[in-house]
């Protein structure tokens, strides 16, 4: 089989979404699936859609626009502000998009009455993450813009936390998102359809205060896919942390000396050496990956083995336990980073597991899970 692949179980990934989707309907508040770590990876929507996701989103037009060219007929948003040269792509392709920007929104609607379209748009409100955003001061002028625009209609406000700046949200800052809503409504006139709460960031918060009570959307990928709070890094009890696995290919193993700290350099590379020689040779294993592939420092290597460096093409780590055989494979977990660059990376072939497309026979449903935070 060839390497490297990341084989990615579709089962988890139906399990991770249908946990989080049961768990947020006690809440009012449905789940759109975010394809963009898997590049737009139409199995990976597709068991979204089939664990309960309301519909998709991403970042790119390009991953949008396969997973239209594989079928998908589901509602998909437009997470990124678009861009003025792709506009005409994005009513096309996209019922909603997310804006900051009355320029791009005039673009749009411009876009829509040409292909005689009204096209939903979400407006991202600043709320503390420093990405994109508009003031909240003047989300009531920029929404009244909207609402007098022919081929647009305001769908809802969104805000996003977690991810520019690492702030999470809190329960001041949700329900100040809350009275955006209501005062938008009041100022504008049409019934704001969404308020979408965040990414998978908001999970902790939403689950665990019932006072939030306008938030009815979230859009969820990190935690479907790996089964993670994303401003913690731990895993979420009742969700799967391995639908996606990097496997790599043995290509170098020997027993070979540790140089001395003299001849380095660089301070990191002494502490590394100390932390995986003890004084003595080292059992190197070199695997055929590298920065090229890959966010290095996001990968956990089994138990065992230690990282002792990377270039843009080799791995290389200490192996504490029975040596590996050149030609043999080593599975290992990846953060969001590394999931990221892997699904895009060219060389890196993906192998899809549990998929319903092929077998035509769905597995029996099985039991839900409470999602329960640890």
């Amino acid at each position: 089989m060839s390497t490297p692949r990341i084989e990615v179980d579709l089962n988890k990934i139906r399990d991770n979404t249908r946990t989080v989707v049961e768990r947020l309907k006690t809440r009012g508040i449905s789940v759109t699936g975010v394809t963009k770590a898997v590049c737009g990876l139409p199995a990976v929507a597709q068991a979204m859609l089939d664990g309960g996701a309301v519909g998709l989103a991403d970042a790119r037009i390009a991953n949008v626009r396969k997973l239209r060219a594989a079928g998908l007929t589901c509602p998909i948003t437009l997470i990124r502000t678009p861009m003025l040269s792709q506009v005409d792509q994005v009513v096309q392709s996209c019922e909603v998009s997310y804006n900051t920007e009355i320029v791009a929104i005039a673009a749009l609607a411009a876009a829509a009455i040409r292909r005689g379209r009204v096209h939903g748009i979400i407006l991202m409100v600043e709320m503390g993450d420093q990405r994109e955003g508009i003031l909240p001061e003047n989300l009531g002028a920029i929404a009244q813009q909207v609402v007098q625009m022919p081929g647009v209609a305001l769908k809802g406000i969104g805000a996003n936390f977690a991810c520019l700046s690492g702030i999470a949200p809190t329960a001041a800052t949700m329900s100040d998102l809350c009275d955006l809503a209501n005062e938008t409504e009041g100022r504008c006139g049409p019934f704001i359809e969404t308020v979408s709460g965040g990414n998978s960031s908001n999970l902790p918060l939403v689950l665990s205060d019932p006072s939030i009570s306008r938030i009815n959307d979230l859009r969820v990928g990190e935690t479907i896919l790996l089964g993670v709070d994303p401003v913690s890094g731990d895993r979420l009890k009742g969700l799967h942390a391995d639908a996606f696995t990097l496997i790599a290919e043995v290509i170098e193993t020997e027993s070979k000396p540790v140089p001395s700290p003299d001849c380095l350099v660089d301070a990191a590379l002494i502490r590394r050496l100390r932390l995986v020689s003890n004084g003595d040779d080292a059992t190197r294993v070199i695997l055929a990956i590298g920065h090229q592939d890959t966010d290095i420092s996001g990968l956990s290597l089994p138990l065992g083995c230690t990282l002792i460096g990377a270039t843009s093409d080799h791995l290389v780590i200490s192996a504490h336990q029975k040596r590996p055989q050149v030609g043999s494979e080593m599975r290992v977990r990846m953060n969001y980073s590394a999931l990221m660059q892997a699904m895009a990376a060219p060389d890196i072939e993906t192998k899809l597991l549990h998929d319903w497309a092929i077998t035509q026979v769905p597995p029996p449903r099985t039991k839900v899970q409470r999602l329960a935070l640890i």
